[in-house]
C-alpha cells in the first residue's frame, strides 16, 4: 500500500458518503476596489439543476440597526445547469440572474440570510429573524468598528462574523465558503469566482516525520515508516500492509521524530500525533482506545464492499485547519503525486436552529465571556477510573463554537504537557455544556479511561490558533483563558511551578476521595476566571447545573463607609514615613467583610481584610504605626486604593465583590484600563501633596491635596482663610470668550493651580464669579484656603501673577465700568424726578368733569 501526504494528512481508501440536495450562500464579494460595480451574492444547489428557486427569499441586512435594507423574492427564477445562480451588479461577468444598481451591497457589519418557503416574510426595514432561515452569511471588515453581534447572535448563533480582510489580496477579494470536514463548512478570503467552483487552500508542512501503522485487532504497532519533507509538497509513502491481520481495518498515525521511536509489535503510543486516519468495515471496527487516543472526539471511517470494486482512494480535501479527523477525506479517483481530484460540494452545511418569537436570544458573543472549565473528575472509584470527564461552559448559556478551543493536561512533576485537545468544529450543547471524558458518561469527545492522571496536575483551557504546546518547555501562557492546577491526598501541595505560571499565589485544589460517600468532582461555583477559591467538592452532575452548597445571605455593607483621606505620615520616631489610609463613617460601625486593595502602577495588587470598628469619631486609620487601628505591609510606589466588601470572609475582593469606594491618583493607562474595567465610575486626581483628603461641596465630592491629618479633622478649604481675587487675566492661548466652556469655575482654578501649585482646585474658587470678554477672565470674590500657608502663596499669586491684565486695559475696563455705571444711575434719577413732577402737578389741579362734557358735547354736529 502507498499513501500520500499532504500537510502532514493522510489519504487512504474509504467510501464516500451520499450528500443530500441544498441550496446555500457560496460566496459574496460586497466590496470591490474603487467603485463597487463588480459586486454579488452566489447561491449553489447541489442536486438536480437547474432547479426553481420559488419560494426563496433573499434578505440583505444593516448590522447597525439590525433591520432589513433589502428583500428580494427569487420565485421565478431557476439556477443555472451548473447549480449557480448569481445575484450582482449590471456590469458584472457573467451577468447576474438579478441585477442590481452598483454599490448595493454594504460593507459591513451586516448579513445576507436565505430563507425557505415558511419565512415569516420580512418588510425592508423589518428586525432580523431566524424563523424559516436557511443559510447567512454575517460579515465584517477590518475598517468597521462594530461586529455584527446582533445579526450574529440570531443567525449564526455560536460563530463569529466573518472578517473579510480587503488587504489579503493584491486586487479584489470575495467571501468563499469552503468545506472542512462532514457537515461543517467556513469562509475564506480568495478571488472572485461568481457562478464557478470557489478556491479553497489546503496548506503544506516540512520536517522529518514517522508513519506508524496499528493493528486493529492488537492496537500493537505493525510497521512504521521515517520520511522528511523538505519543502512543502505531496509525498507518496509506501506502507507494508502484509503484517496487518485485518486487511480492511488499521490506523495510521504521523508523529514527529525517528521510526526507532516505534518499533515493530510496540504499544499504542500516548504520544499526541500530529494527523491520524482510523477506518475498518462493518465487521472489524478498531478498538475504542485505538479510536479514542488516535482521533479523539472523531469517527472512524467504516468501509462498504463496494469500496473494493469502484477503483476509488480517500483524497483530503477537507480545508479544516484542524487534523485527526477521518471525515476530512472523500472517496476520489487516484491521483499519486498530484494535487487531490477533490469535488467542491461534499455535504450540506451543518443544520441550523430556527427561532421563533418564543425562543430564547442568544447574546452577542464579542463580550468579555468566554469559555470556563466547570467541572472535573480527575479519580472515579474503582481501578477501570471509566467515570472520568471534564466538563466545559460558556456563561451565556447558549450554544456556542469552540474553535480556536484548545483543552490542556499538564503533568506537575515534569511540567511538561501529557494530553492536547483541539476542538475546531465543536459546538457545545442548547445550555453552553461540552464534555470530555470516558464512555461511560456520554460525552462529547471520549477518551480513553484512566486518561486524566490525578495530581498534582493541571487542566488547561486555552484560544489559540496553533497547538498551545508548540509555545516551548515551559507552562504555555499564550491565550490561557482558565485553569484548574489540582492534587490528591500525599501529594505535593504546592506544584510551585505549575501555579506560578497559572494560578499564582493560589494553592491547589485537593480532590478528596473521603469527603462523599460516593464519586465526587471539582464543581465550580463562581465564574471568576483562574480562582481557585470558585471551586468545590460536590458529586458530579455531568451536563447539568454543578451541585453547589446554598450560598449563605449576604449581608448589606456597611453604610456610609467611605475612603477619607490617603497620604503618608510619619512614625512615633519621626524618623521614617509610611502610607496610610483614613476611612470614615458612622461612629462604632463593624468592618467585618471589609477589603482594601492597594494597586502598584504595574497593575499588581495586595488585599488587606479590615477587621474592627471605627472609633466614636467614626474613624479607622490603617497604617504602618503602632497608633493606627490596624496594621499595614510595607508598599511600594502606588497608584489606586479601592474599599471592597466580601461578606464570605475571604478577604479577597473578587469579581462579585461590591466596590464601595475608591480613589486614583495615576495617569499610569494600563492601571487605568483595569480600574475602568472593573467600575462604573473613576475619579481621578494628580498626587501633589503628603495627603488627599475627602472634603464635601455643594456638587461631587472633591479630593483635596494637602496636609496630612490622620485622626482630625480633614483640611478642606474655609473662609477662615481665604484671598480677595479681583482679577483680569489675559491667559496666552486668548481662548476666554464669554460663553465658551473655558470660561468656568473649574478651569479659573486649573490657571490659578498653574501659576501657583499649591493644590488649588475648583472647591477653593467656589465663591469666585467668572466673566469672560475678548480674551480675559474677570473674577470677583475670595479664594478658600486649607492654612495659613497657602493663602500667603495664594495671596502672593494673586498680587503678582505674568497673566495680569495691564494697567492701561485694566484702567479702560474700570473707566468703562464706572462711565456705564453713571449713565445708569442719571436715567434712572431723571425718570424719578419725572414721576414725581406727574404726580403732584395732577394733585394741585384736579380733573374738572363737567368743563369735559361739555367739550364732548361741543364737538357734536347740532342736527337741525
Amino acid at each position: 500500500m502507498r499513501v500520500e501526504l499532504s500537510l502532514v494528512c493522510v489519504a487512504l481508501m474509504c467510501v464516500f458518503k451520499q450528500t443530500n440536495s441544498c441550496l446555500i450562500i457560496s460566496e459574496v464579494n460586497c466590496d470591490n476596489p474603487k467603485l463597487d460595480t463588480q459586486e454579488f451574492v452566489e447561491l449553489y444547489y447541489e442536486g438536480t439543476n437547474p432547479t426553481s428557486l420559488d419560494g426563496y427569499t433573499l434578505v440583505f441586512y444593516n448590522g447597525k440597526v439590525d433591520s432589513a435594507y433589502r428583500v428580494i423574492d427569487l420565485s421565478g427564477h431557476h439556477t443555472d445547469q451548473q447549480g449557480f445562480f448569481i445575484v450582482g451588479s449590471s456590469e458584472l461577468t457573467p451577468r447576474p440572474a438579478i441585477s442590481l444598481p452598483s454599490n448595493s451591497v454594504q460593507n459591513g457589519p451586516d448579513a445576507i440570510a436565505l430563507y425557505g418557503p415558511n419565512w415569516v416574510p420580512v418588510g425592508e426595514g423589518g428586525l432580523v429573524s431566524g424563523v424559516g432561515l436557511l443559510d447567512a452569511v454575517v460579515y465584517t471588515s477590518r475598517r468597521s468598528v462594530d461586529g455584527a453581534d446582533g445579526l450574529a447572535s440570531v443567525l449564526t448563533p455560536g460563530s463569529v462574523p466573518y472578517v473579510e480582510d480587503e488587504a489579503a489580496l493584491e486586487g479584489d477579494e470575495s467571501i468563499q465558503r469552503c468545506w472542512q470536514s462532514e457537515n461543517l463548512w467556513t469562509f475564506y478570503t480568495g478571488p472572485p469566482t461568481p457562478a464557478w467552483v470557489n478556491h479553497c487552500p489546503v496548506g503544506m508542512a516540512t520536517g522529518s516525520y514517522s508513519l506508524v501503522l496499528y493493528d486493529v485487532t492488537t492496537d500493537l504497532i505493525s510497521t512504521s515508516v521515517e520520511f522528511i519533507a523538505k519543502e512543502p509538497g505531496i509525498f507518496a509513502v509506501p506502507v507494508n500492509t502484509a503484517s496487518l491481520s485485518e486487511k480492511n481495518s488499521a490506523a495510521f498515525a504521523l508523529y514527529k521524530g525517528p521510526a526507532s521511536d516505534f518499533p515493530k509489535d510496540g504499544p499504542l503510543s500516548h504520544e499526541q500525533p500530529i494527523d491520524a486516519f482510523v477506518y475498518g468495515d462493518s465487521a472489524h471496527m478498531p478498538s475504542d482506545n485505538l479510536t479514542e487516543t488516535l482521533i479523539p472526539g472523531r469517527k472512524a471511517f467504516i468501509l462498504t464492499d463496494s469500496f473494493l470494486t469502484a477503483g476509488l482512494h480517500a483524497s483530503r480535501c477537507g480545508v479544516a485547519e484542524w487534523t485527526r479527523d477521518p471525515g476530512l477525506l472523500v472517496a476520489r479517483p487516484r491521483s499519486p503525486g498530484k494535487p487531490n481530484d477533490c469535488i467542491w460540494f461534499q455535504s450540506c452545511p451543518l443544520n441550523m436552529t430556527s427561532f421563533t418569537k418564543s425562543g430564547r436570544i442568544q447574546p452577542p458573543i464579542h463580550s468579555d465571556v468566554d469559555f470556563l472549565l466547570n467541572e472535573i473528575n480527575t479519580d472515579s472509584p474503582g481501578g477501570a477510573e471509566d467515570e472520568e470527564f471534564i466538563e466545559l461552559w460558556h456563561p451565556s448559556g447558549f450554544r456556542m463554537s469552540l474553535d480556536f478551543i484548545w483543552l490542556v493536561m499538564i503533568n506537575g512533576h515534569t511540567g511538561m504537557v501529557y494530553y492536547e485537545l483541539e476542538l475546531n468544529g465543536y459546538y457545545t450543547d442548547d445550555d453552553g455544556y461540552f464534555l470530555i471524558g470516558s464512555s461511560k458518561v456520554g460525552p462529547d469527545i471520549r477518551i480513553p479511561s484512566n486518561t486524566i492522571q490525578n495530581g498534582p496536575d493541571a487542566i488547561v483551557l486555552y484560544r489559540s490558533k496553533s497547538p498551545p504546546s508548540k509555545e516551548g518547555p515551559n507552562t504555555p501562557r499564550n491565550g490561557l483563558l482558565d485553569a484548574v492546577v489540582y492534587r490528591t491526598r500525599g501529594s505535593d501541595k504546592t506544584v510551585s511551578e505549575l501555579t506560578e505560571a497559572l494560578t499564582p499565589g493560589q494553592l491547589p485544589l485537593l480532590e478528596d476521595i473521603n469527603a462523599l460517600p460516593a464519586d465526587e468532582t471539582l464543581s465550580r461555583c463562581e465564574t471568576e476566571r483562574l480562582n481557585l477559591n470558585a471551586f468545590r467538592v460536590t458529586s458530579p452532575t455531568p451536563r447539568k447545573q454543578n451541585n453547589c452548597p446554598p450560598k449563605p445571605t449576604i449581608p448589606s455593607p456597611p453604610e456610609g463607609l467611605v475612603i477619607n483621606e490617603w497620604g503618608k505620615t510619619s512614625g512615633v520616631n519621626q524618623s521614617q514615613e509610611s502610607l496610610f489610609v483614613e476611612l470614615t463613617g458612622p461612629p462604632s460601625t463593624p468592618l467585618n467583610g471589609l477589603v482594601l486593595v492597594f494597586f502598584g502602577e504595574d497593575a499588581t495588587e495586595l488585599n488587606v481584610p479590615i477587621a474592627g470598628s471605627t472609633g466614636s469619631d467614626g474613624l479607622y486609620l490603617v497604617a504602618n504605626d503602632s497608633r493606627a487601628d490596624q496594621g499595614l505591609p510595607a508598599l511600594g510606589h502606588l497608584g489606586a486604593v479601592l474599599l471592597c466588601f466580601e461578606p464570605s470572609g475571604s478577604g479577597f475582593c473578587g469579581s462579585d465583590s461590591r466596590h464601595l469606594d475608591w480613589l486614583v491618583f495615576s495617569d499610569d493607562p494600563k492601571l487605568q484600563r483595569l480600574l475602568q474595567h472593573n467600575m462604573t465610575r473613576f475619579v481621578y486626581t494628580l498626587f501633589s501633596g503628603d495627603s488627599l483628603s475627602r472634603c464635601a461641596s455643594d456638587g461631587p465630592v472633591l479630593w483635596i491635596a494637602s496636609q496630612p491629618t490622620p485622626r482630625l479633622p480633614n483640611r478642606c478649604p474655609s473662609p477662615a482663610f481665604s484671598s480677595s481675587a479681583d482679577l483680569c487675566l489675559q491667559p496666552e492661548n486668548n481662548n476666554w470668550q464669554s460663553g465658551s466652556g473655558n470660561c468656568t469655575q473649574e478651569e479659573f482654578a486649573g490657571l490659578l493651580e498653574q501659576l501657583c501649585n499649591c493644590g488649588i482646585s475648583s472647591l477653593h474658587v467656589k465663591g469666585v464669579k467668572v466673566s469672560c470678554e475678548a480674551g480675559r477672565l474677570y473674577s470677583q470674590g475670595s479664594v478658600l484656603a486649607v492654612s495659613d500657608q497657602q493663602r500667603e502663596r495664594i495671596t502672593e499669586i494673586l498680587n503678582h501673577n505674568k497673566l495680569s491684565c495691564s494697567a492701561e486695559q485694566g484702567r479702560q475696563v474700570h473707566g468703562a465700568g464706572s462711565s456705564v455705571a453713571l449713565v445708569v444711575a442719571a436715567l434712572l434719577l431723571f425718570a424719578l424726578g419725572a414721576a414725581l413732577f406727574v404726580y403732584l402737578y395732577k394733585k394741585r389741579r384736579p380733573a374738572d368733569y363737567l368743563s369735559m362734557q361739555l367739550s364732548e358735547q361741543a364737538e357734536t354736529p347740532l342736527e337741525l
